[in-house]
């Protein structure tokens, strides 16, 4: 279930703005060039940056998203008619043949349980034809970032163009093992209203995922560091081998 940010029509509707810049999208786009990939899954993709950057590149693009509020903002964008958008997750994928699959951003660690975590990585692989990519990132849990997702490290005020100043900050509600909860609250102040959204992220270790990724038949290619986090967050880069893996003997 998707958080209120993405949820809630007045604050899906502010993504954008809170968000500007996204230079951590550059990653993906180079490797979207270097890959050659035509066809690409971009599972999470919310306010629909990324699809429509690709899209203009002339990618086919299928663009994936639990959030409706987040959807009729993507949809709403100038060449959105070049994406194909869907209301859902992993699990409602149409038959596909990917060259890349993307899932940026938080959209990994957004996916908490188990169970749809390695649901998501058995659709991936089942989205992507043969020799194709699956791209994804993480924070290192070593780099214990929650530890500064607090009000005086994180307020901010953004002067969001029809809307007026916007306050935002996040407070740390709990860690429960790999799971960090935190709290984000939008203070407007043209009408005085305030929101607030709550959010838990899976910090997985490093050799969980690959671990994960193995066991869905991907092959690991390479370990990034996130050029716009370095030493702070990781990009797995692995691929569906283009022959079927024999079994190993016992």
């Amino acid at each position: 279930m998707a958080d209120e940010n993405f949820t809630h029509p007045r604050l899906a509707a502010l993504y954008d703005a809170l968000q500007a810049g996204r230079d951590d999208l550059d990653v993906y786009l180079a490797l979207a060039a270097g890959l050659g990939a035509r066809t690409v899954l971009d599972l999470g993709c919310g306010t629909g940056v990324f699809a429509l950057l690709l899209a203009a590149r002339g990618a086919e693009v299928v663009a994936v998203d639990p959030a409706r509020a987040c959807l009729e903002v993507a949809r709403a964008k100038p060449g959105a008619g070049r994406v194909r958008w869907i209301h859902g997750d992993a699990r409602t994928l149409p038959p596909l043949r990917a060259d890349l699959v993307t899932m940026t951003a938080n959209t990994a660690q957004e996916i908490t349980d188990p169970r749809l975590w390695h649901a998501t990585l058995a659709r991936a692989f089942a989205a992507l034809r043969p020799g194709g990519h699956l791209v994804f990132e993480t924070r290192d849990p070593a780099r214990r970032a929650w530890e500064d997702w607090h009000r005086d490290a994180t307020r901010t005020v953004t002067d969001v163009p029809g809307t007026g100043p916007v306050e935002t900050w996040i407070d740390l509600v709990a860690v429960d093992g790999p799971l960090v909860t935190f709290r984000w609250t939008y203070g407007f102040t043209a009408d005085g209203q305030r929101l607030t959204s709550t959010s838990t992220l899976r910090f997985r270790q490093r050799a969980e995922v690959e671990a994960d990724l193995a066991a869905h038949g991907f092959t690991l290619r390479e370990v990034r560091d996130a050029p716009d986090r370095p030493g702070r967050e990781l990009v797995f880069i692995a691929a569906r081998p283009r022959r079927p893996r024999r079994p190993r003997r016992p």
